[in-house]
């Protein structure tokens, strides 16, 4: 029993590193509270909504502008189309160095297997409407994903979980490690939630005093350095009681930065980025709504005559000022105030602000449906200007998301015994490799230069055609290409039908040399026969 304790954290432990992660949020606070304020208001949490306050509030009384929302649409829209297309296959599992050559080709086909029954349970599940949310908090910068077994319809089940629920560790290599998360549950439903959860008597107490009222709990996944396993733990909110606790292989959670500078942990996406043109935008709307209600009811300057009270008239647009008098000895008693509101100039600067906001979000589209006809040509390039503009975000898309998505995936299924996976996703005997319409992109860069070379070399003559293996190029085509092993014969497959088509070929020159040859004697005809003795020749 003591070797199973070893190396794990008690409530009190759990309680301090969750408070000690909790000061460094507080460092960005007011950054995400601004950036969602603008772009994502209705998920936004960092306002105190979260913190006691009611639900259905609105939270859209300052934002004057939806460009920074549309975009972010577009954005995660635009990540999820060309790097997790739905309802698709975006990646491959692929053989890695620690599988020996010569069972490699058998280990991809049975992985291929795999990931044909992986994907159809995420197409089932709903992965999909998980990783929009989830490409919203990382188009602000940090983005969180709880992977769960789920029920016998769905056996995996997703969740994005909002980034200021979330607290996180990294790890000795920069990688998201321990993971805290602040819930709010139903005092009823704890039991239900956890078999086995232990009650103190607070908990007791409230289940049966006050079941439908919210009860704040801590939930960590923590890594136990000395086993190498992970530690799941449910602790109340003030760390004096441990709910339940279970051990397990792997983490439940994807965590992702956009991007992230050295020596920070939490990351910075195109919204932060954005955020100066973004709020200077919005800034400006507002000043041409409040110009347009001036030049739309104006505002009035009135004398005190004995007749009008302005006093009694609130400053508003069409409100009316009290002055002495409205020029000439007494002026008239009711005359309108002249006010700027020639603001042309605003929407030469509305224009740049959009611009720059839509090119810091990559929400640069292609041309309209109008326009005319899109080549494939094109579109590869726009796709390749798309990986260019991500630059180490695509990498961070990679390793952050789409591999412990996978891997999380694949360790999921095999605990509900859906399938029986014994290998390791770690690069080494299982290997993700992306496939999606980005990666096929930049991957056919390398495909165009290696048949170039191949061109070149043929004009080589016999050293240069020698110069390629072809047996080597044509399994690295099919890799960098997405084409499935199972559609692909293995060397052996492929040498043996080579040596068929060279003797079907030889057999074939032979007839056809046969066939000329009894042309060729037919041709001469019969030997004539000789004369008789005696007669004439």
């Amino acid at each position: 029993m003591a070797k199973k304790e070893a190396g794990r954290m008690t409530p009190e432990q759990i309680k301090k590193r969750y408070d000690h992660c909790g000061k460094t949020w507080d460092q960005w606070r007011a950054t995400y509270e601004l950036a969602y304020m603008f772009a994502a208001p209705q998920r936004n949490l960092f306002d105190g909504q979260y913190e006691g306050r009611s639900q259905g509030g609105t939270k859209m009384s300052q934002v004057f502008d939806s460009t920074a929302i549309s975009s972010l649409d577009r954005f995660a829209n635009r990540i999820q189309a060309n790097v997790f297309p739905p309802q698709r296959e975006f990646a491959a599992l692929a053989a890695g160095d620690a599988i020996p050559q010569n069972v490699k080709a058998q280990v991809e086909r049975t992985l291929e297997a795999y990931k044909k029954r992986m994907f159809a349970v995420m197409r089932n599940s709903n992965f999909d409407i998980a990783l929009g949310e989830f490409l919203h908090d990382l188009g602000v910068g940090t983005a969180c994903m709880c992977i769960q077994p789920g029920d016998a319809a769905s056996p995996v089940n997703y969740q994005a979980v909002s980034p200021y629920l979330v607290r996180f560790e990294e790890d000795q290599f920069g990688r998201p490690s321990n993971v805290y998360r602040s819930l709010r549950i139903k005092a009823e439903l704890i039991e239900q939630t956890w078999k086995g959860a232990k009650l103190n008597d607070t908990l007791q107490n409230c289940i049966k005093d006050k079941p439908y009222e919210d009860v704040e709990l801590i939930e960590a996944t923590t890594k136990n350095l000395e086993t190498g396993r992970w530690e799941y733990t449910v602790i109340t909110e003030k760390g004096d009681h441990e709910v339940f606790h279970r051990t397990q292989k792997y983490s439940n959670w994807v965590i992702s930065r956009y991007s992230k500078l050295a020596g920070e942990t939490l990351g910075r996406g195109p919204v932060v980025n954005a955020l100066p043109d973004i709020r200077t935008l919005n800034k400006v709307k507002e000043l041409i709504l409040k110009n347009a209600a001036i030049a739309v009811s104006g505002v009035w300057t009135g004398m005190d005559d004995g007749v009008l009270n302005p006093k009694t008239v609130r400053i508003q647009p069409g409100a009316v000022i009290g002055v002495a008098r409205n020029g000439g000895p007494q002026g008239p008693s009711l005359q309108p105030l002249k006010t700027g509101t020639d603001f042309n100039v605003a929407q030469l600067v509305v224009n740049d602000l959009v611009m720059s906001i839509k090119r810091i979000m990559l929400d640069e589209s292609l041309p309209p449906d109008t326009a005319s006809a899109r080549s494939a040509t094109e579109i590869i390039e726009r796709m390749k200007e798309l990986a260019q503009n991500l630059g180490s975000a695509f990498g961070r898309l990679i390793d952050e998301v789409m591999i412990p998505v996978v891997e999380t995936t694949l360790r999921v299924l095999d605990e509900r015994g859906v399938i029986e996976f014994p290998l390791s996703v770690d690069g080494r005997e299982v290997k993700v490799v992306p496939v999606s319409p980005l990666a096929a992109a930049q991957h056919m860069d390398e495909v165009e230069s290696l048949m170039n070379y191949a061109q070149i070399c043929a004009m080589m003559g016999p050293e240069g055609q020698s110069a390629v293996n072809f047996t080597e190029a044509i399994d690295w085509l099919g890799e960098k290409m997405g084409i499935p092993a199972t559609v692909r014969h293995e060397r052996d497959e492929r040498a043996a039908k080579v040596k068929e088509m060279q003797q079907a070929q030889q057999e074939a020159m032979a007839t056809q040399v046969a066939a000329e040859a009894a042309v060729k004697s037919a041709g001469k005809g019969p030997a004539p026969m000789a004369a008789p003795m005696g007669a004439p020749a």
